[in-house]
Formats: structure tokens, sequence, C-alpha cells
């Protein structure tokens, strides 16, 4: 990846730029940036991934995993980039971070039981999109319709996010992408 984005960013003016910037704490991230050429795919981009950051019952470590995985999977350095500092205040330690990028990560003993369903979840649905009874029925020990729905959903999502990162070559941020 070079450093620049494969399309030039939009203007950073409008209705649809002033929502995402007030998700955004009054900052456009590159992402976001390139997103403003199609302002109604930008509303619901920004929409979407406001509830799965903010809108769900998952806690913040679990879903920072799901993210981080798909980063890893996806080779998406931006996605691994922006949400690194976030895992880390959501409790993921070093050991952790080590463990997510390997092949088998979910094995590794760093992890709880929820988590480590989480992960093999994730596994599953990023790289085969189906997913398998077992794995399924793991996540279910774990957490209620609802939280098995945010968990298919922030995965679903972050894979789209990781797509468009690196089908467009979005060069990673200097750090933490807010909100």
């Amino acid at each position: 990846m070079n450093g620049a984005a494969r399309l030039p960013f939009a203007a950073e003016e409008g209705p649809t730029a002033e929502l995402m910037r007030a998700r955004r704490g009054g900052q456009l991230s590159a992402l976001e940036r390139l997103l403003l050429h199609s302002p109604s795919v930008a509303e619901g981009w920004n929409a979407m991934l406001g509830a799965l950051r903010t809108g769900t019952t998952l806690p913040a470590d679990l879903r920072e995993l799901i993210i981080l995985r798909i980063a890893v999977l996806n080779d998406a350095a931006f996605e691994w980039t922006a949400h690194e500092p976030i895992g880390r205040r959501a409790g993921l330690d070093d050991a952790q971070f080590a463990a997510l990028q390997s092949p088998d990560a979910g094995s590794s003993s760093v992890w709880s039981p929820v988590q480590a369903a989480v992960l093999a979840f994730t596994d599953a649905s990023t790289t085969a999109v189906a997913v398998p009874e077992e794995v399924f029925a793991a996540l279910r020990e774990h957490l209620d319709d609802r939280g098995v729905v945010e968990v298919a959903a922030t995965v679903g999502g972050y894979a789209m996010v990781s797509r468009f990162l690196v089908a467009l070559e979005v060069p990673p941020p200097d750090g933490e992408v807010a909100g």
C-alpha cells in the first residue's frame, strides 16, 4: 500500500460531512473523506457504524476483538492502527494482541471462554462466511439472542469496513480514529 488512497478525498462540506464530524468529535478520517463522494452511502455508513460502536450491549473488549481480528484476517492496516488503542483501553493486553496475529488466534490460552467463542465466530464468518453449527453453539453458550445478533452485525459491518479500506488502499492513520 502506498501513502495515498486510490481516490482523491471528497469535499468536506455539507450536511453529511457535519453528521460524520458530530460522531467523530469534529474530525473526519481518510475513510470518511472518501465516503463523502457518495453522501447517501456515507450517511448510512455513519449511522450503522455509530450503532455498532456505541449502540450495542457488547462489552468493549469483545467489540474490539472482532474489529482487530478482522483487520488481521483482511490485512486492513488502517483498521488495526485505528482500533489498537481502543482495544487497549478495553482491557486487551500485549499477549492478546500477539495472539490476534496468529492464524489460530482463538485457540490461545489468553482468552476467556466468551472471547474465544467470539473469535471463532469472527474467523468463521470472515473467512468462510458460513458459520459451522458447533461455532454458533459455542457462541450461544455465552450470549443471548441480542448478543448473537450484535456479534454477527459487528463482524459483518467491520468486514465491510476492511474491504472498503483495502480496496481503496486507504493508508493507516497516525493513531486512533475517534468515534
